[in-house]
């Protein structure tokens, strides 16, 4: 199907089916989106990619938008993940490609450049490496706890599992990655009020909300939407009533259960990624990398210290650009911005 420049297929990743959208001919830029997001996530960038003679490539993750939702959390482990996307990029024809990630979607893209350097041609991010729910904060492989010492309450680090951690969190406020780990409560709460909780978290997420009013909520008898604050009503500067509109019709399926399956099964594979990334946790990342993120970003407030560790363990680090005002979702609330960062480095990556 095409549309506006803008074509559409359904890829075969080995037994599920992903949906791509793309633009332009040329070499391969990848985009890959986060929770909550999609393909149309990248809506700002595809013409822009297509016009500097990009082949602009979207894709919805597994269990998400028009891709196949599986309900097993198994088959969304980070080893899955990639394999869905080098065969997104076999389906291409292609041996190396850009590959550009947001929240989830950048640590699927690290991953991969750490563990598939040749398929790789240059990396953009948007959080820093290591720092996902299966990271060890950049500080390797090294155990720093003896078996003694309590789990401390670090969202990402050496030692305990990250469900461990995640538990000493919520035993003193309400923590959504503890929360979503049962599967059920959250399925069911989200999936009845999705338009609210999209809107909610969305502004959460951006420059101007407040992502960590969670902190003042207890864990005992609350739900996600207890703990996100209220979002004002659209349009919002960076976002449409339409654009909006997107994402709802996006996430929507006749089975509730599967309407938030992607987001919170990745939050479900944190114990099994963090496992699976101990073989690399010594790893550096030498592939050309750009890390642009916004200044108002909530999610940096886990890691104080990310910029100092991440210099250290990223020898291909080009550039860090950081796009003022800008908040988690940056390539959407200031698009000029993003791209023309995006647009430089790719120049240089040809």
């Amino acid at each position: 199907m095409q549309t506006n420049g803008i074509r559409e297929r359904l890829i075969d990743v080995g037994g599920h089916s992903i949906r791509a959208v793309e633009a332009g001919e040329g070499p391969l830029v990848l985009m890959i989106h986060g929770f909550p997001g999609l393909a149309w996530s990248w809506r700002h960038q595809m013409a822009p990619l297509a016009a500097a003679g990009w082949r602009a490539v979207a894709i919805d993750c597994l269990g998400y938008g028009g891709s196949d939702r599986p309900l097993d959390p198994a088959l969304y482990a980070a080893d899955r993940v990639q394999d869905y996307l080098l065969a997104v990029l076999d389906f291409y024809g292609v041996d190396t490609a850009v590959i550009v990630g947001q929240d989830f979607g950048a640590q699927y893209a690290w991953n991969l450049a750490v563990r598939a350097p040749d398929r790789v041609s240059a990396l953009v991010t948007t959080i820093p490496y290591d720092y996902d729910l299966a990271g060890r904060a950049l500080l390797g492989s090294a155990e720093r706890l003896s078996a003694d010492d309590p789990t401390p309450p670090i969202m990402a680090f050496t030692d305990r599992l990250p469900t461990e951690r995640f538990a000493v969190m919520a035993a003193d406020h309400f923590v959504h990655f503890h929360y979503f780990q049962t599967v059920g409560p959250a399925d069911r709460e989200l999936g009845e009020a999705l338009g609210d909780y999209l809107q909610r978290s969305f502004y959460a997420l951006s420059g101007t909300g407040d992502l960590w009013a969670w902190k003042t909520i207890p864990s005992e008898g609350s739900g996600y939407l207890d703990a996100l604050p209220d979002a004002p009503p659209l349009p919002w500067p960076w976002l449409s009533e339409e654009e909006f509109a997107g994402f709802v019709t996006g996430y929507d399926h006749s089975d509730m259960m599967r309407r938030m399956i992607g987001g919170l099964n990745s939050y479900r594979t944190a114990d099994i990624n963090w496992t699976i990334g101990r073989e690399w946790a010594d790893a550096d990342v030498t592939v050309p990398t750009l890390f642009i993120y916004g200044s108002k970003d909530p999610s940096l407030a886990f890691f104080p210290d990310w910029e100092e560790r991440m210099r250290a363990r990223v020898p291909g680090l080009r550039d860090i650009v950081v796009i003022e005002g800008a908040g988690h979702m940056v390539q959407q609330e200031q698009p000029a911005a993003f791209n023309a960062a995006l647009l430089a480095f790719l120049e240089t990556a040809r």
